[in-house]
C-alpha cells in the first residue's frame, strides 16, 4: 500500500534510522 511505502521512506529520512545501514527494509503489509 502506498501509505505502508511513504511512512517507510518517512522513517529512513528521519534521525531515528541514521545508524541503519546495509539493511533490506521490507514493506510487505504484514505478509
Amino acid at each position: 500500500r502506498a501509505e505502508e511505502i511513504a511512512a517507510a521512506i518517512a522513517w529512513l529520512l528521519s534521525p531515528d534510522a541514521s545508524y541503519t545501514t546495509g539493511t533490506v527494509l521490507r514493506v510487505a503489509g504484514g505478509r
